[in-house]
């Protein structure tokens, strides 16, 4: 049995006339960290939008465990298992966190460790101190960790992060990692956009890098460490 969960494959995708992804494929394995990278505008979040319905994908394929996605409603591909933490993180200004946590929570699989608010709580101490504090009240790395929690709360096959750690205090980008990596360690399917590249490559298993709504490159942490000519070419770094 293939343990491929997300397969893209040709898809391409416009915003009225102009296209912006061509021919856009790669994939994500169980219990795989997989990151997007690229500069800014070269398509990464407009991936992201065409794998979750927000922007439908004109032609190619998106599967997740083999059931096609490309067409769906976005509330059904959310219920295939697939959990967003936007760009912006989406926190609703006027609900608690213990809020947003318990109109999340869902786990239709039955887990038996699932992500409950309370567990979701204690992953983010921080958070737990202030439950009771509005969206509007939080930091903006108490919000983002918030967002992660509000992901985790769905129980979520795959979860897909869209700039993880932009803005943040250095300090709270760390915390973020950390809870990454945590959630790597327990098995998490992770797909995740972020520019700081030291942290992916500890992080991430492999990396696809995006030019101009392609990709251009693909392989393992190693192999994006051993190749600097193509972190000067493709990220700017």
């Amino acid at each position: 049995m293939s343990d491929t969960l997300l397969e893209l494959e040709g898809v391409e995708t416009f915003y009225g006339r102009l296209q912006v992804l061509f021919g856009i494929s790669f994939c994500v394995r169980l219990g795989e960290v997989v990151t997007l990278m690229g500069r800014n505008g070269m398509g990464k979040t407009t991936t992201v939008r065409s794998i979750m319905g927000f922007t439908r994908a004109a032609a190619g394929s998106i599967r997740m465990t083999n059931h096609e996605l490309r067409g769906m409603p976005v509330f059904k591909i959310a219920r295939n298992g697939i959990a967003i933490v936007p760009e912006g993180r989406g926190i609703f200004p006027n609900l608690t966190v213990r809020e947003h946590l318990v109109i999340a929570a869902r786990n239709h699989d039955a887990r038996p460790a699932a992500w409950t608010p309370a567990r979701i709580l204690q992953l983010f101490p921080s958070l737990a101190e202030r439950s009771h504090h509005l969206g509007y009240q939080l930091s903006g790395g108490e919000q983002q960790m918030l967002a992660i929690g509000r992901a985790l709360a769905t129980n979520p096959t795959l979860i897909i992060l869209d700039e993880a750690t932009e803005g943040l205090a250095p300090l709270i980008r760390e915390q973020i990692w950390h809870c990454l990596r945590k959630l790597k360690d327990g098995g998490q399917s992770i797909l995740v956009i972020d520019k700081n590249v030291d942290a992916l490559t500890c992080l991430a298993d492999r990396h696809v890098i995006i030019e101009k709504g392609r990709v251009v490159w693909t392989g393992t942490s190693q192999m994006l460490k051993d190749e600097q000519e193509v972190q000067r070419r493709y990220l700017g770094v």
